[in-house]
């Protein structure tokens, strides 16, 4: 075991490589997709919105917005990711977290799981690579 100052020093080493762990990567690659299925869902929602009459176009454009937000928020974590910063790491877990009731609840008690699949599968997928010791070496903060 390397004494203390050792172990900080080779972590700041390799910090300074600037090389992301390929399971950082891949994780971010998955917020992307996510974050760009989302803004495909907001597209979708503003033509139903539009095409159908409907009563609520307010509720529907809050929706939209909601959407989007949510787009730019994962966008901007898997930047963080990519750019190993230690602080995006929490909301895209927190963000898996919650995906996995919402894709349990569409899968098994809706009987959608060609939405539900797809969800539970990027939310472990992130979930697993964000764990690996490389992930949690290259995101953990050095005190």
């Amino acid at each position: 075991m390397l004494p203390y100052p050792r172990v900080v020093a080779q972590r700041i080493d390799e910090a300074e490589t600037g090389a992301v762990p390929s399971t950082v990567g891949a994780a971010a690659g998955i917020v992307a997709a996510e974050a760009a299925a989302l803004v495909v869902t907001a597209l979708v929602l503003i033509v139903l919105a539009f095409v159908h009459t409907s009563t609520r176009l307010w509720a529907a454009l809050a929706i939209v917005g909601f959407a989007l937000l949510a787009a730019a928020i994962l966008l901007l974590c898997a930047r963080g990711l990519l750019r190993l910063r230690p602080s995006s790491r929490s909301p895209v877990v927190i963000v898996q977290l919650l995906a996995l009731p919402v894709g349990y609840s569409l899968g098994i008690q809706s009987g959608r799981m060609a939405i539900a699949g797809p969800m539970l599968a990027a939310a472990l997928a992130t979930l697993a690579l964000l764990a690996t010791p490389s992930a949690r070496r290259a995101l953990d903060r050095i005190l």
